[in-house]
């Protein structure tokens, strides 16, 4: 059984209502067509009623079984108004200004509905950039009780099982925190392995990256991803977890054995801390594309699950991303 085969079977055994707010996409609704078919989630998508069944029809798709919600005519509009301005009164907002933002912004929409408790968890990104859709959600959502910062985390399924855990790493921060310091980089560490204890197995192996390992380099660079380490180490003491360490001897056996002997993680990581946005960028989309890995992406450190796609994502990775929001939403219900 594949990765994204047993997140689907996991999230079958508790299922979460999962807000698509991006009606206006092709892909999105061929997904929530695929979920309901394949029964591990109950889908929203919003949007006017008459428009979602028109484009269902021009392409062949069913929905039945997916719950089609206007905001524009939702009985709930005024009190996610209320609660939107409560959380953004510091900012001037007022009830009538947040009512208007609801009526013509269905993602800010979907995201009260999740802070709300009416749905579990969100999925978008398809149409929206990273920041438009980032942004309401840090906002409003916030991160979880305990957690600073929120990143966002790729899991990649390899086509081979030679490296992580039979073929499946988690990679963190890709796409979010620009230059985390050390303190933040550390709460990143111990989020991808909660993240990764969750989704992938029972144990996470982590790697704080750098371009150098245990002392082979002298730099400022080296100097942040030591502390971030060191604070981990502290701070986090129930995680396995080791660093600085180079790309190659994170993950390789034989190399982790010669430039770092004794780490209980290197050669054999499942979990990577990129240092900095840059490298995690560059890096996932090396993993993605030249290594042919299937990629799931997912925000992680909020109170809720809301989860952002690639502008560029496909109907399947759509579907991925849905199962594992919902079995984020799994997980935070329990904590």
């Amino acid at each position: 059984m594949g990765f994204i085969d047993t997140i689907k079977a996991k999230a079958k055994a508790d299922l979460k209502t999962i807000v698509l707010p991006e009606s206006e996409d092709d892909r999105t609704l061929k997904a929530a067509e695929t979920v309901v078919k394949e029964g591990f989630a109950l889908p929203i998508i919003l949007g006017a009623e008459s428009d979602v069944k028109a484009s269902a029809e021009r392409l062949g798709v069913s929905l039945e079984g997916v719950k089609i919600l206007d905001n524009t005519k939702s009985s709930d509009i005024d009190r996610y108004a209320a609660l939107l301005a409560e959380i953004r009164a510091k900012k001037g907002m007022t009830f009538d200004q947040a009512k208007e933002i609801l009526l013509s912004d269905r993602l800010t929409f979907g995201i009260l509905m999740v802070k709300a408790g009416d749905a579990d968890g969100l999925v978008s990104g398809a149409c929206h950039t990273s920041a438009d859709m980032l942004r309401p959600a840090l906002q409003i959502i916030k991160t979880a009780p305990g957690r600073k910062v929120a990143s966002i985390a790729f899991i990649f399924e390899l086509p081979t099982t030679e490296f992580g855990e039979n073929g499946i790493l988690l990679c963190a921060d890709c796409a979010l925190m620009q230059d985390p310091n050390p303190e933040e980089l550390a709460e990143i560490g111990a989020e991808s392995a909660a993240s990764f204890e969750a989704l992938v197995a029972p144990e996470a192996r982590v790697a704080f990256l750098c371009h150098s390992t245990k002392g082979s380099a002298k730099h400022p660079f080296v100097d942040k991803v030591t502390s971030a380490v060191a604070i981990a180490k502290e701070k986090y003491p129930d995680v396995l977890l080791d660093g600085e360490l180079q790309l190659d001897a994170a993950i390789i056996p034989e190399v982790g054995a010669s430039k770092a002997p004794g780490s209980p993680v290197a050669g054999k990581a499942n979990v990577l801390i990129f240092p900095n946005l840059e490298a995690g960028n560059i890096g996932y989309k090396l993993i993605q594309r030249i290594g042919k890995a299937n990629a799931y992406s997912f925000l992680q450190g909020l109170a809720a699950p809301v989860n952002d796609l690639s502008r560029g994502c496909s109907v399947e990775e759509i579907v991925g991303v849905i199962a594992v929001t919902a079995v984020q939403a799994q997980q935070i219900r329990k904590a």
